[in-house]
């Protein structure tokens, strides 16, 4: 798998990812109607932990406390961005919510580029995901707390995903961190599940848990992890502006929802930046 991936160009990989990430969210519609969010999260970090570590099944012994340390932290940081993301999009529309998260990623292409013109695209590429994100609806203050704390753990999970794929050989440490995942969120599930019902007896929700945890963790960011590997962090960050229009394409084709004059100027934005900054990248590699 590792070689198969090692041929495809790393901007591929990181639209597949997107793509990935946006038929997850979908799915996810369907699993807050028998689940809480954090349930929701739980279960998708549990899929994410079970695919991955029988395929990968990752090496613990002779690990270094440095590594520990390290794959805990890349753990905290990825379980966080599901769940309180989860709780965002329970308050807010979900557009506005990935505004928000995604003013993380944005900071890390804005903090790490050396070039001038990527400083350009990413306002270029900030503008239009605000434009994207615009609701008419008044905003939950709460859960704009829960997007922007996503955006910030989103912004670290981008810092540190070079590092672990530095220290932990293959999937082995996004397999581990998921599993330190599925042990750190455990009790908040259970906490979160009373006046719920017994969400842990319908069998439908935990294969939409595990088809959540498949295409919304294990794919999107095992292809991220490659990507990131040969990617630079200024790029794969403005990269990921693309996704609030892939949402908005997903709900325009699966939900039959109809898209605006601005929304439909607001992807052309993104697009044009993600462009302008793979064409830039290209120019000058060293970026």
């Amino acid at each position: 798998m590792n070689a198969l991936l090692g041929r495809i160009p790393a901007v591929v990989l990181v639209l597949a990812a997107i793509v990935s990430v946006q038929l997850g969210s979908s799915l996810a519609k369907g699993l807050f109607t028998a689940a809480p969010p954090l349930v929701a999260a739980w279960l998708r970090v549990t899929g994410a932990a079970l695919l991955l570590g029988v395929i990968v099944r990752p090496r613990l012994t002779g690990r270094t406390p440095a590594q520990w340390r390290l794959v805990i932290a890349h753990a905290v940081c990825l379980t966080g961005m599901n769940a309180v993301f989860y709780e965002a999009i329970r308050r807010i529309p979900v557009g506005m919510a990935v505004t928000f998260e995604f003013l993380g990623p944005l900071l890390v292409a804005i903090l790490t580029t050396r070039r001038r013109s990527d400083w350009l695209w990413a306002l270029l590429a900030a503008v239009g995901v605000a434009m994207l994100g615009f609701s008419p609806e008044p905003l939950d203050p709460v859960g704009v707390v829960f997007a922007l704390t996503a955006g910030g753990c989103w912004a670290l999970y981008i810092m540190l995903t070079p590092r672990l794929a530095e220290q932990w050989e293959g999937f082995t440490g996004l397999a581990t961190g998921m599993a330190l995942g599925t042990v750190l969120l455990g009790p908040l599930a259970v906490l979160a599940t009373p006046g719920f019902g017994p969400w842990y007896v319908h069998p439908s929700v935990w294969v939409m848990g595990l088809g959540l945890g498949l295409l919304s963790s294990a794919l999107p960011y095992g292809l991220e992890l490659r990507a990131l590997e040969r990617m630079p962090r200024s790029t794969f960050g403005i990269l990921m502006a693309l996704e609030p229009a892939a949402a908005a394409l997903v709900a325009w084709g699966w939900l039959g929802e109809s898209l605006g004059w601005h929304e439909l100027a607001a992807m052309t934005m993104v697009i044009a930046a993600s462009v302008g900054t793979v064409v830039s990248a290209r120019r000058d590699p060293s970026g």
